[in-house]
């Protein structure tokens, strides 16, 4: 059964002739003739007594009320679909992580608003494996996160780097470690931490480097908000390893302090010596990046990632 044989079943109805049917669908008679067999032939029924008006049998009679309601559905479904790819879509859900919320998406934030007035625009704090994984569900329409190529890795999946930042330390000035100004892996090992959360993309890459040197996390509090971790650090036990841009505006507090970590030892994988940093993407999917509003949404955030990047260069 398809759409195209209800039309022409109700076209004959709405008429009482094929032929005046078949002109009203476009189509020759023969066709709207062979549409109307065909759909008999599928309910095991005949739809119309054959004389000189098409009348409708009991079969017909039942069908008729709801051939009408699937063919307004279709017609809902198909206007609703041309309206988002012409960029009538009625709001855009983003998930993103913490840091990206507070500091970087703001001014994209502003530009989308002037561009697509009539798009509510909806942004959630998540996690970078909670934003990637309801985003997969459907629920969000792009991702700004930390990587995971477990989520990542699909032919349907669009990932577009945006910056690759520093880890730096987060500590009091009070603290043993504020003395030194590199503060050398060796040494950060031996002092307790608080950490984000599990599914956080931070706890991940930070349990992953303590893995690689062989040593064991002191993770002994858990966190998600960033002002959470400034007040806990500032009480002088605990240190945490946060992106640069969490720590913004720490200069201005008088009791935290921050301090660069050494780079990380050659491997035999990569035998430079580096710094320990984290990868934030941008992440949505293909059929999105077909919808006008999220295409552009993208494009600012693309955008605003190379002006950040130009003026850490400059």
């Amino acid at each position: 059964m398809r759409v195209e044989q209800l039309q022409t079943f109700l076209a004959v109805v709405e008429t009482g002739s094929f032929l005046q049917a078949a002109r009203q669908c476009g189509i020759t008679q023969s066709a709207a003739s062979r549409q109307i067999q065909a759909l008999e032939a599928d309910l095991q029924a005949p739809l119309f007594h054959r004389s000189s008006q098409a009348k409708l049998t009991v079969a017909g009679e039942k069908l008729v009320g709801r051939a009408r309601r699937i063919c307004q559905e279709w017609q809902n479904a198909t206007s609703e679909i041309q309206e988002l790819l012409a960029g009538k879509q009625p709001e855009l859900c983003i998930g993103a992580i913490h840091t990206a919320c507070a500091y970087f998406l703001p001014p994209v934030l502003q530009q989308f608003c002037h561009q697509y007035p009539n798009v509510q625009l909806r942004v959630t704090a998540l996690g970078s494996d909670r934003a990637l994984k309801v985003m997969r569900d459907g629920l969000i329409d792009v991702a700004i996160v930390m990587q995971n190529r477990l989520f990542t890795n699909s032919i349907d999946v669009v990932v577009q780097e945006l910056m690759q930042e520093p880890i730096q330390v987060l500590l009091a000035t009070r603290h043993p470690l504020a003395q030194l100004e590199v503060i050398p892996w060796v040494e950060l090992v031996r002092y307790p931490q608080v950490v984000f959360k599990d599914g956080y993309g931070m706890q991940r890459l930070v349990q992953e480097q303590f893995d690689r040197l062989g040593a064991k996390l002191q993770a002994v509090l858990e966190l998600n908000s960033l002002d959470a971790f400034r007040g806990v650090v500032q009480q002088g036990e605990l240190i945490a390893l946060l992106p640069q841009s969490a720590l913004i505006g720490i200069e201005r507090e008088p009791n935290l302090t921050v301090r660069p970590l050494a780079l990380l030892a050659p491997t035999a994988n990569e035998p430079r010596s580096l710094p320990l940093q984290r990868q934030v993407i941008l992440v949505t999917t293909t059929d999105r990046m077909n919808i006008p509003p999220i295409a552009s949404f993208c494009a600012l955030v693309i955008a605003r990632a190379k002006e950040i990047q130009l003026s850490d260069i400059s």
